[in-house]
């Protein structure tokens, strides 16, 4: 049995550092993790890292895997505004602790019509800015260098609508080397109806894992747009739904597939409080990491032992065959 962890979010191999350069250099040839793995010939690994290697490993490995996959993880704030502090910490604790780079962290958020009147997208904008090399509340980005950082920003403003609402730089007075990335928390807001345009779907649901996230605004008619937008995106791994409001909780979590979802004014999308089921939704590969149910699912299978001491009857003879 094999547990490896990639937690520096690689979604290319050609683009990966960190542990997960093991595999940047298996694409050239070099003795890896990899090699390993095929050479052991393990009954089942744990791989808990990027989407793409996943599918990679379970390809080389003929299916003996459990993954904890990626995900562009949602949040959604509900009509009922209420902790407006709290909320908005909690939103730049999700997607810029660690510089962005979790499997969890909250890549996108959206906010409802009162939460914007509110001053949300402000408020996020200023917590943001308190981030800083000097505290490492801002950090290295392993995977994604400054020159893919911007091109990624400069692509989805391009997105009719999408406008910079803070960040958007590259840090400056370090020395950290150019093949990591160092930027700013950032921010860009998309229209919710240019994001359900086929056109620019796919751009805009593309994980930066490096401190970024998409804002967006939706009104009070149009939750079943946001919710046909949690649909399209590809990895359901982690979702927060901010409400107290039990009809529109039990709206969304009746709709929506994540394997963990947090709900209540309080919901997260990374940090958990306890430990719980982690892992994709609605795929049979999903490890559950954190729970009993995981590790028996992960770690054991299902084996039987069918005993038959006898005796055998004292006239019993040779029968024909059968």
């Amino acid at each position: 049995f094999f547990f490896f962890q990639a937690e520096d979010g690689i979604r290319d191999a050609q683009e990966s550092r960190g542990l997960g350069d093991v595999y940047k250099r298996q694409v050239h040839g070099g003795p890896v993790m990899e090699k390993i793995l095929l050479e052991g010939k393990p009954r089942q690994t744990l791989f808990t890292g990027s989407s793409k290697i996943a599918e990679r490993l379970a390809n080389l490995l003929n299916g003996k895997i459990c993954i904890e996959d990626a995900g562009f993880d949602w949040k959604i704030l509900g009509p009922d505004v209420s902790e407006f502090e709290y909320v908005c910490w909690q939103s730049d604790q999700d997607a810029y602790a660690c510089a962005g780079q979790k499997c969890s962290a909250q890549s996108i958020v959206f906010a409802h019509e009162n939460w914007v009147k509110k001053g949300f997208f402000d408020k996020i904008g200023e917590l943001a800015g308190r981030r800083k090399l000097d505290d490492l509340t801002c950090a290295p980005v392993l995977t994604w260098n400054n020159d893919k950082i911007k091109a990624h920003i400069d692509a989805v403003l391009k997105v009719p609508g999408a406008k910079l609402l803070y960040g958007g730089k590259p840090l400056t007075g370090h020395k950290i080397p150019s093949c990591y990335g160092a930027y700013e928390a950032t921010g860009v807001f998309v229209p919710l109806e240019s994001m359900l345009n086929p056109q620019y779907t796919d751009l805009v649901f593309t994980e930066l894992f490096g401190p970024f996230q998409i804002l967006t605004e939706y009104k009070e008619n149009q939750i079943d747009q946001v919710l046909d937008a949690c649909e399209r995106m590809t990895h359901h791994l982690t979702a927060g739904v901010v409400s107290n409001d039990m009809q529109f909780l039990h709206k969304v979590l009746g709709r929506t597939i994540n394997g963990v979802t947090y709900s209540g004014i309080r919901a997260r999308t990374t940090g958990a409080p306890q430990n719980h089921w982690f892992g994709p939704a609605g795929d049979p590969r999903g490890a559950g990491i954190g729970t009993a149910e995981g590790m028996l699912k992960v770690w054991t299978c299902h084996r039987e032992v069918i005993q038959d001491y006898g005796p055998i009857p004292k006239n019993w003879k040779l029968p024909p065959p059968s």
